[in-house]
């Protein structure tokens, strides 16, 4: 095990101790909200569901939908075409990580803005 804990601190450019860390911490939070897995990507590790969309995106959603509270968690279930207690799931776990998923939102909503700008001045060069 140790040899395997060295390969991977090595590939990811990390020390031992630091991926020991993220391991405990993603195992710990697995065991707390059964159904949250941890994915990593080019904007780092995030934490999903592992039937469907990351917790931010379900967090995103959430903040554009109206309604009751079980009405939000419907609509929300309808969307990603999973069942409502994976929403809660989502939802609990980000009320718990309220700080980390709500910089994933804001840095996903910066990104977004920053490719639809590009994508207007592509058009208006376009036009030119």
């Amino acid at each position: 095990m140790k040899a395997r804990l060295e390969r991977q601190a090595a590939a990811e450019g990390v020390t031992e101790r630091l991926l020991l860390e993220r391991l405990v911490t993603e195992g710990l939070d697995g065991l707390h909200y059964p159904g949250i897995v941890y994915r990593g990507g080019p904007t780092g590790r995030r934490a999903a569901l592992a039937v469907g969309p990351d917790v931010w995106e379900v967090v995103s959603a959430l903040r554009h939908t109206s309604g009751g509270d079980e009405e939000r968690v419907q609509v929300l279930a309808e969307q990603f075409e999973l069942h409502p207690r994976h929403i809660r799931t989502a939802l609990d776990f980000a009320a718990d990580h309220r700080a980390d998923i709500d910089r994933q939102v804001a840095e996903n909503e910066a990104a977004a803005e920053r490719a639809r700008q590009v994508a207007e001045r592509r058009a208006d060069l376009m036009a030119s």
